[in-house]
């Protein structure tokens, strides 16, 4: 270990972050200055990367849980020779530029996950360490093993109080992820001061009780770090915390160790002293010691003969075993939807519930895609998640690909988006509609970083019955759909389910929530016989006109039945609604996407508008008037479903008085 060069390049770090925050007048300069050497040591010694190829997928991951000192992160790209050049740092926080305020998937090249949410960071890691276990399992031979990697997490105090990284890691100690290493920058400070006036537990204790392996050290003693770090490694059947106790702020003269340092620029006057201090001289700015440069040269070609070595272990591989599917895509383009329902082989009148149409999709396509993973929070029998066709994944099975991830909601779906991160694997997760608050900051995420993860979240409406108002979803809906970026998909029958599943699977770049019945819907003739390509539209036509079209119906998942057997009542009893259009609107906000002539298509200019949802109105309005949308504004009840339909005005009555007056 080059301790004089890793010492000048902490320094480097340092130097660089105080210049590109002071500049930007924007950023926490605690974290930077205070991990510094960390830094120097996970870049300029112990990890496994190769900057030219970031998407390499035996590198070593590190994911900055504490994303508000990104500038730590920034540097060290810089520094190692990733796609980060002067000018980038340079710009730090300014619009467009590869160095944003918190480290963004997508955006800088050698950042491994979106974090800035503290805790979900950790959970994120967690994620990619199970990933990197199921990969090893599947991939790796008697011969030639291509997944051997880490998972490094660096976290601070706010991020061990956020609940989701208590979350992730009791999963992370059930599951015995050995390959996980968890840095806690420990420096007791957080933004309202010392963290003696909201967290004074005994971090250590906790994690031992989680299942994993705690040491303890100083963040700046490289030999320290070091032996650490190897202890961690030693340890195949426990995650690693290593607490390093530190300053915040290091080398400011008159902030270090205080919560003035951690999220505002230092100050002119207090980087030139800050420089001083750190024997540097004050008048420069954006400097680089050439020897540091020079060292990260040596350090690239050191990296390149490992990852030289492993292409051609890769290629062995390929070639030896042929029948060995070695394909780090998420892709599953290959299944024609016709096919699908053939083979899975619903019929007009068969009335399952969605959740149920949506497990036979699960077992269909599991046993089709190898890279399909799911799991589901305690809820695998109501959720209807289960696999078939595949075992349970546990400390002593890494082949299984269900999660049993507990009541932990919000860990599952950022341990998922984890999953995504790594490659290789399409994940999905379940839960009821109602808990979707509960995991919503992780599929924010899954939509900022255009994850392919799949929501499948089941009992989707005051139908849910007796369980009353805290299971029943009112308001969900519409919170998911305002979320940028995710398809919200309701399906009315076990078709458009099957439909839906194959959309989500095909759609690499945008989550999925499939929200599904808990009671059964029949499966109806549709009179758009290009229905399958228009659902991916967000709309179809359920039901034609018979004459000219002058009142369409839009609803979505359950209540598009509901619609259709009013209008056939009223047709059995001689009433003329012959000139009522039904639409089905699995994907609203995708329909509202559509171009001017598919929606005038489906909705004729001059025609009378009405919408049907079990939940409220928020969004309709801009295609139907307020008076004209049956929807619920307040929470359920408990009680028989049909009784509790009926209380709220989902009934054939109401639907043919609300079409009368059209």
């Amino acid at each position: 270990m080059d301790k004089r060069n890793l010492q000048k390049a902490a320094l480097a770090s340092r130097l660089l972050s105080i210049d590109a925050i002071q500049k930007a007048n924007s950023g926490h300069p605690g974290l930077p200055l205070g991990a510094a050497e960390l830094g120097a040591y996970l870049y300029g010694h112990a990890m496994n990367y190769y900057p030219d190829d970031p998407k390499w997928i035996n590198r070593d991951r590190f994911v900055l849980s504490a994303g508000h000192g990104s500038m730590f992160l920034y540097s060290y790209l810089h520094l190692a020779g990733y796609d980060i050049s002067l000018d980038d740092i340079k710009h730090f926080r300014k619009y467009g530029s590869k160095c944003p305020g918190h480290p963004e998937y997508g955006v800088t090249p050698g950042v491994e996950a979106t974090t800035g949410p503290l805790g979900q960071g950790v959970a994120m890691a967690v994620g990619m360490a199970i990933a990197e276990t199921m990969a090893g399992e599947k991939y790796n031979t008697r011969e030639h093993s291509i997944i051997d990697h880490y998972t490094y997490v660096l976290a601070g105090d706010g991020d061990l109080s956020e609940g989701v990284s208590a979350e992730a890691s009791s999963l992370a100690g059930h599951l015995k992820l050995g390959k996980l290493i968890l840095f806690y920058d420990s420096n007791n400070i957080t933004i309202d001061g010392n963290t003696d006036l909201s967290f004074t537990e005994d971090v250590e204790a906790r994690y031992v009780s989680y299942g994993w392996q705690v040491l303890k050290g100083s963040m700046y003693d490289l030999d320290e770090l070091d032996n650490l770090t190897r202890q961690a490694k030693n340890n195949t059947d426990k995650p690693t915390m290593i607490i390093l106790k530190s300053i915040i702020g290091k080398g400011s003269p008159n902030k270090q160790g205080t919560s003035g340092v951690h999220g505002a620029a230092l100050g002119e006057e207090e980087v030139a002293e800050t420089k001083l201090f750190l024997n540097a001289n004050p008048l420069e700015k954006f400097v680089v010691d050439s020897d540091v440069y020079t060292f990260f040269e040596g350090r690239k070609s050191d990296l390149y003969s490992g990852y030289s070595k492993w292409q051609k272990t890769y290629l062995k591989l390929k070639e030896e075993n042929p029948n060995l599917a070695v394909d780090f895509s998420a892709e599953n383009n290959s299944e024609d939807l016709n096919t699908v329902l053939t083979s899975i082989g619903y019929k007009i009148g068969d009335a399952p519930a969605t959740r149920e149409a949506s497990s036979k999709a699960i077992n269909y396509y599991a046993e089709k895609y190898g890279n399909l993973v799911g799991g589901s929070a305690d809820l695998s029998g109501p959720n209807r998640t289960g696999m078939a066709h595949a075992s349970i994944y546990s400390s002593m099975n890494r082949n299984g690909r269900y999660i049993h991830y507990g009541v932990r909601e919000f860990a599952m779906a950022a341990i998922a988006n984890g999953m995504a991160l790594y490659g290789g694997f399409k994940p999905f997760v379940g839960t009821f509609l109602v808990f979707s608050d509960y995991l919503r900051p992780a599929l924010r995420l899954s939509a900022l970083m255009k994850l392919g993860v799949i929501y499948v979240l089941s009992h989707d409406s005051i139908y849910v019955g007796e369980d009353g108002p805290t299971h029943q979803p009112i308001e969900q809906l519409a919170a998911l759909r305002a979320i940028p970026n995710v398809s919200v998909q309701r399906p009315a029958d076990a078709e458009e389910t099957i439909a839906v599943w194959d959309i989500a699977l095909k759609n690499s770049e945008t989550p999925t929530v499939i929200a599904l019945t808990r009671q059964g819907l029949p499966v109806f003739e549709k009179d758009d016989k290009d229905w399958m390509n228009n659902i991916r539209k967000g709309a179809y036509i359920a039901r034609e006109a018979k004459g000219e079209i002058k009142r369409v119906v839009v609803a979505t998942g359950s209540e598009v039945t509901l619609v259709l057997r009013a209008i056939s009542e009223c047709e059995d009893n001689a009433l003329s609604f012959d000139d009522v259009r039904v639409i089905s609107m699995p994907d609203r906000e995708k329909f509202y996407t559509q171009p001017l002539e598919y929606i005038s298509h489906l909705i004729p200019d001059d025609a009378s508008v009405m919408v049907v949802e079990a939940g409220i109105a928020m969004g309709w309005d801009r295609i139907a008037a307020r008076k004209n949308i049956l929807s619920i504004e307040d929470f359920g009840e408990s009680a028989p479903a049909e009784d509790v339909a009926s209380a709220f005005g989902f009934t054939e009555a109401k639907i043919i008085q609300m079409l009368g007056r059209l």
